[in-house]
């Protein structure tokens, strides 16, 4: 049996997918602003297809890309989680923390309150050694959450899912231990049931 763990934080509740994510998420990915350091905004069955992927590996893992909603209003704001990336990538296997909000909703400090909640988890629950995260060189608001979380830099590589000459290949890579971590002053409160 999958033991399934939901974060909180003051703000915010981490969960399951749910079909009523689709189009709010559709939209998210749809959005120039927010994919400016993708290769491309996404298709409603692109979009689709990383939601199916996302509540796939959660229901067998019991963790992944969670679904973000604000706890005052139930409203889905985007992504925040942990995940096992390719294997192509020259520092795997490890896991990464990733991100991705609705421009409505960047500049207040969510997508560092929820990634908090998912280090602690990840350290604290999952029993996780190092964390990774990773972006194109050029998203500076990225990597600024990366160092509100304590990442330390690492370097860049050359991501090998995009072209040779692509202008968003070259990614910073970031790296935060279990013994650096430092818990964020919000409790982050994983819960877990057998649903």
């Amino acid at each position: 049996m999958t033991l399934f763990i939901t974060p909180s934080t003051e703000r915010l509740q981490l969960r399951q997918w749910r079909d009523s994510d689709r189009s709010p998420f559709a939209a998210l990915n749809a959005d120039p602003q927010v994919m400016e350091f993708f290769p491309e905004p996404l298709s409603r069955s692109q979009s689709d297809a990383i939601a199916d992927r996302c509540e796939s590996l959660i229901e067998q893992n019991g963790w992944g890309f969670w679904a973000v909603e604000l706890k005052s209003t139930g409203q889905f704001i985007g992504f925040v989680g942990l995940h096992r990336p390719i294997d192509a990538l020259p520092f795997a296997p490890c896991v990464e923390i990733g991100w991705r909000l609705a421009p409505a909703f960047w500049g207040r400090g969510l997508a560092t309150e929820a990634a908090h909640a998912c280090l602690q988890t990840g350290f604290s629950t999952l029993g996780l050694t190092e964390i990774v995260a990773f972006t194109a060189e050029p998203n500076l608001r990225s990597r600024a959450v990366m160092e509100r979380l304590g990442m330390q830099a690492d370097g860049l590589f050359e991501h090998p899912s995009l072209a040779p000459g692509h202008a968003l290949r070259t990614h910073c890579l970031y790296r935060l231990a279990r013994s650096a971590y430092q818990p964020h002053g919000g409790s982050a409160m994983p819960m877990a049931s057998n649903n």
